[in-house]
């Protein structure tokens, strides 16, 4: 069968059985934040052991950690001396609150008006079935019985938490984990009628502060106007944290952020959409930001601070009448190319603890688990490949896209000593993190044509 010409065919027909496995592994709830579910992450990573092996791998195994397991696969290539591909992505999934579900229930796996609902079917299950659907529609697409580069597959079950072990495991397993280049699977297509390939994402530094303003909580008809508010101070706070222009006002944030080449401006502008669209596509109302930049700009090439969550006092208790002790909210900055996660995280702890009024406490929490911003080299042949792949999949010249959010790409590169590339299966549309989260299959089988045209260009391309 024509390797590339099949391809399409080969997808096509697995397509079925492809997404009721999928489905399946919905079904099972690994939620690795949730202890209650660690043995459900446990029988997620097993489900998937089994899966690597039905799909080619001829080792599968599951990897302890010291927290939640990962799973690596190896399907060897017929010729000894062919490139070796490392495809990276997650098994576990985000915390659900199943009454915000209408569609579908969380771990149901259901398909509705061609779409396939539950949590990780997009974020990060789909995209891993993707992948190893390609890696069945090439051998079947070339007749093969072995593919024509090696794959290895390390799918982790802690990125949800921040991938406290990874680090651990790439040095632990360095030697199997060898690759000529890595794909990270844990990404965004642009949409399912516009082919482009992710060229790289931005990094990330969490943050939790709190404020207390008092050694419990206080009646306010007894000390209001004369005592310290730890919400008000927060929310002060927190509305200094930009700029009448949408600027982030942490001093020294922007140093080193690297402006976009007229390049990179003009292939933003390729990809610029209507405001209508992407407000109909992202399900928000407006779309502010920093003057000047242009959306895309904004998103992927731009830092980013935002509020992401904020307690304090009992809303549940509206006559309880007092002013709450304490106060509290998590924090993200995303980081754009040029930037570093250990410098940003010193710059928001002395915005932090300079920015704080008298008469409060300040605790703050930088935890570690952060990440720096990557670019993938685009000069290198695996991933003009790429580009070719995608072009093909799509029958249209491809264009060039960013990831607005974070991936421990940069890690992968440092500990791996290869170039990272970007190939995910996730949309603007699929919910991740939030209610009635889905897949489109029409994008997970692009997803697998394209990867299945490039793991037969890749021995020419970097041999």
């Amino acid at each position: 069968m024509d390797a590339d010409g099949g391809v399409r065919t080969a997808v096509a027909a697995l397509g079925d059985g492809m997404l009721e496995a999928l489905a399946d592994w919905v079904r099972v709830p690994s939620v690795s934040g949730d202890p209650d579910r660690a043995d459900d992450v446990r029988r997620s990573a097993r489900w998937l052991a089994r899966f690597l092996r039905a799909s080619g791998c001829r080792e599968a195994e599951v990897w302890p950690t010291g927290g939640l397991p990962a799973v690596y696969g190896c399907a060897p290539a017929g010729d000894p001396g062919a490139p070796t591909v490392l495809v990276y992505s997650h098994h576990d999934v985000n915390a659900v609150v199943p009454g915000e579900w209408r569609r579908a229930a969380p771990f149901s796996g259901h398909r509705r008006g061609g779409l396939l609902y539950g949590r990780g079917s997009s974020d990060a299950k789909g995209q891993v079935v993707s992948q190893l659907w390609a890696l069945r529609a090439h051998l079947a697409a070339t007749g093969r019985t072995a593919p024509a580069v090696t794959v290895k597959y390390l799918v982790e079950g802690e990125e949800e938490i921040g991938s406290p072990h990874l680090g651990e495991l790439l040095r632990r397993y360095g030697p199997r984990l060898r690759a000529d280049v890595v794909v990270l699977s844990d990404t965004m297509a642009w949409a399912t009628d516009t082919p482009a390939v992710c060229t790289g994402c931005r990094g990330s530094v969490s943050a939790a502060l709190t404020l207390r303003a008092a050694h419990r909580d206080i009646h306010n008809g007894a000390v209001s106007g004369a005592a310290g508010n730890p919400l008000n101070e927060l929310c002060r706070l927190l509305g200094s944290l930009h700029d009448e222009d949408g600027r982030i006002t942490v001093p020294g944030l922007y140093d080193g952020v690297a402006e976009p080449t007229e390049g990179e401006r003009a292939r933003l502008a390729a990809l610029e959409p209507r405001l209508s669209d992407w407000l109909d596509r992202t399900g928000t109302f407006a779309a502010p930001g920093e003057t000047g930049r242009s959306l895309l700009e904004r998103i992927w090439l731009r830092p980013a601070a935002e509020v992401t969550s904020l307690r304090g006092g009992r809303p549940d208790l509206p006559g309880l009448g007092v002013i709450p002790a304490t106060a509290s909210a998590g924090l993200v900055f995303r980081l754009a190319p040029g930037q570093r996660a250990e410098e940003i995280a010193r710059q928001v702890q002395r915005w932090a603890e300079q920015g704080v009024g008298p008469g409060y406490r300040l605790h703050l929490d930088l935890p570690p688990t952060r990440s720096d911003p990557y670019t993938t080299p685009t000069g290198h042949p695996a991933f003009t490949a790429l580009e070719q792949a995608v072009s093909g999949t799509f029958g249209a010249p491809a264009a060039r896209m960013r990831n607005g959010g974070a991936a421990p790409a940069a890690q992968l590169a440092r500990e791996t000593g290869a170039p990272v590339l970007f190939h995910g299966t996730g949309l603007l549309e699929d919910r991740w993190h939030a209610a009635d989260e889905r897949a489109d299959p029409r994008a997970l089988a692009q997803g697998a044509q394209t990867m299945a045209r490039w793991l037969s260009l890749l021995p020419r391309a970097i041999a």
